[in-house]
């Protein structure tokens, strides 16, 4: 059992360390705006297309789209981390015979 538990643990720390490595990126807005986040959802790089805000001046309603467009983006990032540890943790426990309801 303690073998099992140890093995467990080395698994987890590995899939920590290759998410900590990963990166996705996500875009709103057909492009628009782009995120690129690691695995720990920490954001690395945030771009805005510069003609995105060449014509903003004083309308509030198009700076309001541009933080919709990066909230998404922000968001659509972090589904995408979610993502890729489900699918590293099915990875790795997928030999081990466990009930359907685990994986």
């Amino acid at each position: 059992m303690q073998e099992m538990l140890a093995a467990a643990q080395d698994m987890q720390e590995q899939m920590q360390q290759k998410l900590a490595r990963s990166v996705v990126e996500a875009t709103s807005g057909g492009g628009v705006v782009t995120v690129k986040m690691n695995g720990e959802k920490q954001v690395l790089s945030l771009k805005i297309d510069p003609t995105a805000v060449a014509g903003l001046g004083a309308n509030s309603a198009d700076v309001e789209m541009l933080e919709d467009l990066i909230v998404a983006a922000l968001n659509e990032a972090g589904r995408k981390v979610d993502l890729l540890a489900q699918s590293s943790l099915r990875g790795m426990l997928g030999g081990m015979d466990l009930p359907a309801g685990l994986l």
